[in-house]
């Protein structure tokens, strides 16, 4: 097998038995790159040589973490000091800043080698959309804002990469992708040096290929309660089945995919039940909405100001005012949101995890779309953390995905029962 086919926690345990060098493996991720990128596009910058002579580098020293000499992809919203933030703006273009973002510092000083950066959504924002294409097939949306970012991993081109989410920019993409994401819980890691669009929502997550993938992230940003945790099995696991109130908006695909998780949890001795949430989480994702454009205008003023009609007109409005949202609206926001979020925690002295749709189904034709956040928002919101699971394929042979969800904090219980839930759900891709 070519190393670039490996899990990230396969590739970190050979190189740490020393059956695989840093610079083996990225070299296999370069040459897939050289391959497939001038189709999927996934990349806005890579520098091969100066990858190279990290990975030499990398191979000389005793591991500094957890993801010793492991690849990984950085979002083009999230700044590196070594190499351009584009932020597919024109505004951006050569961009460089004088630091590594908080998440690519610790990352780095885990052990992490960045490989390049993944191209997105201007801004993760709006306005432009990435040159990227879903893997699986061309002519298919990979999802955004993170849209390089997901198919790259998809794609075998690196193992491990960085994602954000405001509204559903990491989880979507990973139903899209056929692969596995985390969004932690809001704060628990440092989003300094990543593009602001709403300070209450903003997340950085990360995509892999296994939830081991993602713990081995999980460990070098110091989740809190990793530690602590014991292995769980399907077995016995209280299983809310999630459709939300939008499931009017589920295509066949996704509540084939929501049904086939939970028939084979259920099989594999989980006790399953349906979950309906009370009535004033229907208009949750109006407050994110509404949240995400207020606090959006807070932040593209200073990019009106400085670029003026140069910034793209959906930048503009929000810092306009175009939306006409008031002060009462947003206090209206922020409380609905605390009021659900605290709801939602107390769900889970009854269930152990909820299960839901992670996208409305396949991911849609067209690179004007990025598809639609509904499965998402709500919980991005609630600042509940979320694991995306793929779990079949819809009609068009196109993957589909759930999520797994659980109260504030819970991340490192999350990834747990992902560990047991994830090769029963995933059930296809064994």
């Amino acid at each position: 097998m070519e190393p670039c086919f490996l899990t990230a926690a396969a590739a970190a345990a050979q190189i740490r038995e020393k059956t695989l060098t840093v610079e083996q493996l990225v070299r296999s991720c370069l040459e897939r790159i050289e391959q497939r990128d001038r189709d999927v596009r996934a990349w806005s910058y890579i520098d091969p040589a100066y990858a190279i002579a990290q990975a030499r580098e990398l191979d000389k020293r005793a591991p500094a973490g957890p993801l010793h000499g492991l690849p990984f992809g950085v979002k083009d919203v999230i700044d590196t000091a070594d190499m351009p933030t584009g932020q597919n703006s024109p505004s951006y273009v050569n961009h460089r800043p004088s630091k590594d973002a908080g998440c690519v510092a610790v990352v780095r000083q885990s052990g992490a080698l960045i490989l390049g950066k993944t191209d997105t959504v201007e801004f993760a924002a709006g306005g432009r959309k990435a040159l990227t294409r879903n893997p699986h097939n061309f002519a298919h949306t990979p999802g955004g804002s993170s849209s390089g970012s997901g198919a790259a991993v998809a794609d075998f081109m690196v193992p491990l990469a960085f994602g954000t989410q405001t509204g559903g920019s990491q989880i979507r993409p990973a139903s899209f992708n056929g692969i596995y994401a985390i969004k932690p819980t809001w704060g628990s890691v440092s989003r300094e040096g990543a593009k602001l669009l709403s300070a209450y929502c903003d997340t950085v997550g990360w995509y892999g290929r296994s939830v081991a993938d993602l713990a081995l992230v999980a460990e070098a940003f110091r989740l809190r309660d990793l530690a602590s945790q014991k292995p769980v099995t399907p077995r016995g696991l209280r299983i809310a089945i999630c459709r939300t109130p939008y499931w009017n908006k589920a295509e066949p695909a996704a509540q084939a995919a929501l049904a086939k998780a939970a028939e084979r949890l259920e099989k594999a001795g989980a006790r399953v039940q349906d979950l309906e949430l009370p009535s004033k989480f229907n208009s949750i994702n109006e407050a994110q909405r509404t949240l995400m454009i207020g606090e959006g205008g807070v932040a593209f003023l200073p990019e009106l100001l400085t670029h003026g009609d140069r910034l793209h007109a959906e930048f503009r409005d929000m810092a306009e005012n175009k939306k006409g949202i008031t002060a009462k609206t947003m206090v209206e926001a922020y409380d609905l949101a605390a009021d659900c979020a605290r709801t939602f925690d107390a769900l889970f002295g009854d269930f152990d995890v909820v299960v839901a749709p992670a996208a409305p189904g396949e991911a849609p034709e067209g690179l004007h779309t990025t598809g639609d956040w509904v499965f998402n928002a709500m919980f991005t919101v609630m600042h509940a953390p979320c694991i995306a699971i793929p779990c079949t394929k819809g009609a068009k042979g196109l993957p589909v995905g759930v999520q797994i969800v659980g109260p504030r904090y819970s991340d490192a219980r999350l990834l747990a029962i992902g560990a047991a839930v994830a090769p029963v759900i995933d059930a296809e891709g064994k």
